[in-house]
């Protein structure tokens, strides 16, 4: 009989991206916080290009965040005195629990890059006393393989245990492959066969009640669509400077024409100036 608590679901999608403008550069849903239904416990994974004014003092309740800097430097400021500054590598992990309220910045003028994970608590753990854990990149400990490695934020792998203390068990691993490895080989040839990026993500609740595996997709067709999107926006840019250019020089040959047709209008009027002043000169003398 299948144990009706062991879900496993699978979803396919693109990972879309906007531009808000500044100071929150770009972001895009990894998992879209609509579809959270489907995917419960997972809340949403959101990817964030962003500057300092982005997410200042703001709270949260009742779920779990993990945070990961991607590049740039990310300043944490919380309501319970703790400040720390992440560099790329480090993780943060927050139970905001019963209230917790906290800024994420950009350290000065950096351009910050981020995944951040909300993973939502069972009813009984809603109410839990906040906290909050950084986990520095030197100190998540590595599990070598023939042809990468693996550095552990959070759970048990291969018998090494990463440093993070999250209220729900979570397993968290960071992957590095060799360039030149047999591996890293493999993975570039499914890539570049199937076009596909796929993310697992497995929790397990204290009870080990569920599991969720998601993933999403970009096949050979999507890939040739935003080959031909760029190329015919390429077009365009193209076919609109030209058309700029031409307005451009077509009124640089306006302002010279004008530029010309001022100047003997000044010379005109300067001419007739000496023409009446001799007049005059000539009137004066027959008067003497």
């Amino acid at each position: 009989m299948t144990n009706p608590f062991i879900r496993d679901v699978n979803h396919h999608w693109r990972v879309s991206y906007r531009q808000n403008g500044y100071p929150h550069v770009q972001q895009g849903w990894v998992l879209p916080p609509e579809q959270k239904e489907e995917f419960d416990p997972f809340i949403l994974m959101a990817e964030d290009w962003f500057k300092r004014g982005t997410f200042s003092d703001h709270p949260h309740r009742g779920f779990q965040t993990i945070t990961y800097v991607i590049d740039g430097r990310l300043e944490h400021i919380d309501n319970h005195g703790g400040h720390s500054i992440l560099d790329a590598g480090d993780v943060q992990y927050m139970n905001a629990g019963w209230a917790a309220r906290h800024a994420e910045e950009a350290v000065d003028d950096d351009l910050i890059h981020t995944l951040q994970l909300w993973l939502n608590l069972p009813k009984s753990l809603k109410t839990t006393t906040t906290s909050y854990q950084n986990v520095y990149v030197e100190d998540a400990p590595l599990v070598p393989f023939d042809g990468g490695q693996l550095r552990v934020y959070s759970g048990e792998i291969a018998g090494v245990k990463g440093p993070m203390e999250s209220l729900v068990p979570i397993t968290m691993t960071e992957i590095t492959l060799k360039e030149d490895s047999e591996k890293a080989k493999k993975y570039l040839e499914m890539r570049d066969r199937f076009k596909e990026l796929e993310v697992n993500i497995t929790l397990r609740n204290i009870d080990n009640a569920g599991k969720r595996s998601l993933q999403y997709q970009e096949d050979e067709k999507d890939i040739q669509e935003k080959i031909d999107a760029a190329a015919e926006g390429k077009a365009s840019i193209d076919e609109e400077s030209s058309r700029l250019e031409s307005q451009r020089t077509e009124l640089d040959a306006k302002a010279e024409d004008a530029h010309n047709r001022m100047l003997e209008t000044v010379q005109t009027i300067n001419d007739r100036k000496q023409e009446n002043q001799h007049s005059e000169e000539r009137v004066v003398s027959i008067k003497a």
